[in-house]
Formats: C-alpha cells, structure tokens, sequence
C-alpha cells in the first residue's frame, strides 16, 4: 500500500457494509474465546487478546464484575482511544469519530452477547484433553481478531478505536509494517493494564494467550490482507500528513 494520505474507495457501499458485518461478527466470536476459554482453566493461564485483557481489567478494577461491565469498559475505554487517535492524524475528525462510535455499539454488545453464551455452553476444562483443546480455541481466538481487523480495516467504513490506532501507525509511521504497528499500539493497554494493577493489586487475563496475540497478531493481519478476500483494497485511507 502506498504511504497516501488519501485513498480512493473503490467498492460499493452494499459491499462496504457486508465486509463490515461479517467482520465484526468475527471479531467479537474471536475476543470473546479468547476470554472464556481463558477464564475456563483452573488455575489460570492462557490469558486473552492483549487491548481484550487490559480493558476487561480496568473495566472489573472501575466498574466491577457486573452484568453490563464488558460493555461500558470496552464502549469508554474505546472512545478514549479515538482521542489519542485523533491526536496522532493532527485533526479531529467527526465522522472518524461517529465511525469508532457507530462500531463499537454493536461490537460491544456482540461482546456481551457472546460472552454470555460461550460462558454457558463451554465446561471448564477438567482433563488434558480440555486443556489443550482451550489453548488451540484462545489462539483460534486470537487469529479470528486479527483476520477480521483485517477485513474491516481495507473496508474502512467504521473501525474500532484501537485498529484505527493501529492503522494510523501503520501507515503514517511505520511503512506500512502491520507487526510493527500492531507492537506500537500496544502502549495504550499496557498503560491500562497498569491502572488496573494499582487499583486492584492483580491482573487477570493476561496470558499464553496474551503472548500469543503479542507476537502474532499483527503478522497474521497483514498476511490475511494478501489471503482473505484478496480483491478487497484499503478504501478512503485517512492517516493525516505522510512521515517519510
């Protein structure tokens, strides 16, 4: 992808939101096995998607344990994020901002509803067999997250603050690398997993998992970008003023 500051959207607005739908259904099936089968394991230690595992602490460290807590921490915590991003492009934006808004409504209720089915439906794990089974789901988990930000990041048409984050990283600083830019992202969780440290005195949900997601989320975005529905471009790429 050229470093543009600007790119054309070449698809249809019908094909624009069906790529949008199907990805955000898998993004929130992806974090969403990513945390249950983490939470599945007695004792603990797979762990979750790393922006996953930190906003689910800070969330239960502010708001508790509560039956609405994954969808207030993700929601808040995710228009925070389009204000650092907002900072990074050098210009607000209202419509990148509705965008981030108009995303994370329904993925942060897919969140819960997922949440709320997988808890019921998957045992803990009480053999070997349970236990393997769960680490190869959490890093299923963690491959869907990424092939569907993937997916919704070339469509552009509303994005989750952090994949915008990251897209921005991407592609104004980071030559388009999307490892790379996925490692910088990572900054801003790291900064709330802290918080939710000293107000709690303990972390959960950081893991195997969370390693995982670590090393080889943002490789597996960039290669699905060239595998999963090849023909689709990055559309009305925004990221402000190119860094050579």
């Amino acid at each position: 992808m050229e470093n543009s500051v600007k790119a054309k959207r070449t698809i249809s607005m019908t094909s624009s939101i069906i790529y949008f739908a199907i990805s955000l259904i898998i993004n929130s099936c992806g974090n969403v096995l990513t945390l249950v089968t983490s939470a599945k394991i007695h004792p603990q230690f797979l762990g979750s998607a790393y922006w996953t595992a930190a906003e689910n602490n800070l969330g239960i460290a502010v708001l508790g344990n509560g039956k609405w807590s994954l969808f207030w921490a993700f929601f808040g915590l995710g228009m925070l994020t389009t204000v650092l991003n907002a900072i990074l492009v050098g210009h607000w934006s209202w419509g990148r901002a509705i965008g981030n808004a108009i995303f994370l409504g329904p993925f942060s209720l897919l969140i819960q509803f997922f949440n709320n089915v997988f808890i019921k439906v998957l045992p803990d794990a009480n053999n070997i067999f349970m236990v393997v089974l769960y680490v190869l789901l959490n890093f299923l988990g963690v491959a869907l997250i990424a092939i569907a930000i993937s997916i919704y990041q070339r469509v552009n048409l509303a994005l989750h603050p952090a994949d915008d984050l990251m897209q921005i990283l991407r592609f104004k600083y980071c030559n388009g690398n999307a490892a790379k830019a996925m490692w910088f992202s990572y900054i801003p969780p790291t900064v709330m997993a802290i918080i939710a440290v000293i107000l709690t005195g303990k972390i959960e949900y950081f893991g195997l998992g969370t390693v995982f997601a670590f090393f080889f989320q943002g490789g597996i975005t960039g290669i699905s970008d060239k595998f999963v529905f090849r023909s689709l471009k990055h559309q009305a790429l925004d990221v402000g003023d190119s860094k050579k």
